[in-house]
C-alpha cells in the first residue's frame, strides 16, 4: 500500500488533491523558510528557489516518517511564490503589506514559481527524489478600493503567497491564468504526476490506496 504523504499545512494543496481522488496524510514540516531562502545564492532563480524549499520541505517530513509509512509512500513537498516587478514575493509579513503588493499589482501579470519534491520511500529507504518547479502567468483585475480593504481585512492574503489566492476570496479579483491552474493553488497535478511516474509509481495504485472518504484498500 502506497501511502501518499503532504508536506504542507496548506489546505489549498490538500483540497487539490482530495477533488483529485487522494485523501494525504498531512504532516508539517517546520522547515524555516526564511533561513533556507538565505542559504542560496543571490543569482538563485525563482524556480530553483522555489524547488531548494519544497525540497527542503519534503526531507524534512520524510527525516521523521513513522517505519510504517517508510515501508511504502511517497512525500510531496510545495512551496510557491510570486515574481513579480523583478522580485520574488512570498507570504506578505503584514496587512499593510498585502494592501500595498496589491495596489502595485493590480491591472498587471506576474508569474507565479511553484517548486515540488517528490519522494518515493520502499523498505523504509529513500528510493528517489525528484524535483522541479512549474510556472503559471496570473492576470490580475483591478478591485476596488472598497473591496480591497474588504479584502486584506478578511486575513487571507497575508496566509499566502503573492498576497493572492485562485481558490478562495482573492478568485474574485483574478482575471485569469496562464498555465496550469492547480500550480497556483499550489499544487500543479500535471508536474506532480510527472515526478510520480519518474519515481515509478502509477495514479491507479494511489487512488486506490489513498481514497477520498474511506479506508484505504488492502
Amino acid at each position: 500500500m502506497t501511502r501518499v504523504v503532504l508536506a504542507s499545512a496548506s489546505s489549498g494543496r490538500r483540497k487539490v488533491l482530495r477533488q483529485a481522488g487522494i485523501e494525504p496524510i498531512v504532516v508539517v514540516s517546520g522547515v524555516d523558510e526564511d533561513a533556507v531562502a538565505a542559504s542560496l545564492s543571490a543569482a538563485a532563480t525563482p524556480a530553483e528557489v522555489t524547488v531548494a524549499l519544497a525540497t527542503a520541505k519534503a526531507d524534512a517530513v520524510g527525516a521523521e516518517l513513522s517505519p510504517a509509512l517508510a515501508a511504502d509512500c511517497v512525500v510531496i513537498g510545495c512551496d510557491s511564490m510570486l515574481f513579480r516587478d523583478g522580485e520574488l514575493h512570498g507570504k506578505p509579513a503584514s496587512a499593510d503589506a498585502a494592501l500595498a503588493g496589491w495596489r502595485q499589482m493590480a491591472g498587471s501579470a506576474g508569474v507565479l514559481h511553484t517548486g515540488h519534491c517528490v519522494l518515493r520511500f520502499q523498505r523504509g529507504a529513500l528510493t528517489h527524489r525528484v524535483a522541479q518547479a512549474a510556472a503559471t502567468t496570473v492576470r490580475f483585475g483591478r478591485p476596488s478600493a472598497t473591496d480591497l480593504a474588504a479584502y486584506v481585512d478578511s486575513g487571507e492574503p497575508t496566509a499566502v503567497a503573492g498576497g493572492f489566492t485562485l481558490d478562495g476570496l482573492g478568485g474574485w479579483f483574478i482575471d485569469g491564468v496562464d498555465g496550469d491552474p492547480s500550480a497556483v493553488v499550489g499544487i500543479g497535478l500535471p508536474l506532480v504526476r510527472e515526478l510520480l511516474e519518474r519515481c515509478g509509481v502509477s495514479l491507479p495504485r494511489l487512488w486506490a490506496d489513498n481514497p477520498v472518504g474511506g479506508p484505504p484498500a488492502g
